[in-house]
């Protein structure tokens, strides 16, 4: 028996092909996003020191770009994590995606 849920679509395991194929493709679409706001945050960090902006100014920024690539990190380590777990049935699946998401929220 064959599942062909999203989340189980895309994740590829040296050779062993799983169906999380499609959920790696979009994690990777969604983590490549978040690195591209992130560099564009990073270009106005540079251009804020630049024009000599207040310390605390750029302090807030840096915090809100590391935060965003912390986010980018877990969200990358969702399929990863979904790799490793091996799982048959969508409820767990399910389980282990909502916890990755409660991961790269709050950690």
């Amino acid at each position: 028996m064959t599942d062909n849920s999203p989340a189980r679509a895309a994740c590829q395991d040296h050779g062993t092909t799983h169906t999380t194929s499609r959920y790696r493709s979009e994690h990777q679409r969604d983590v490549v996003n978040r690195l591209k706001r992130i560099e564009g945050q990073v270009r106005a960090l540079i251009e804020m020191v630049e024009a000599g902006r207040p310390c605390e100014d750029i302090a807030q920024q840096m915090s809100a770009a590391r935060k965003a690539m912390d986010k980018a990190f877990f969200r990358m380590m969702a399929c990863s994590v979904m790799e490793s777990v091996a799982v048959s049935d969508d409820e767990t699946l399910r389980e282990v995606e909502r916890s990755t998401r409660i991961l790269e929220k709050y950690a």
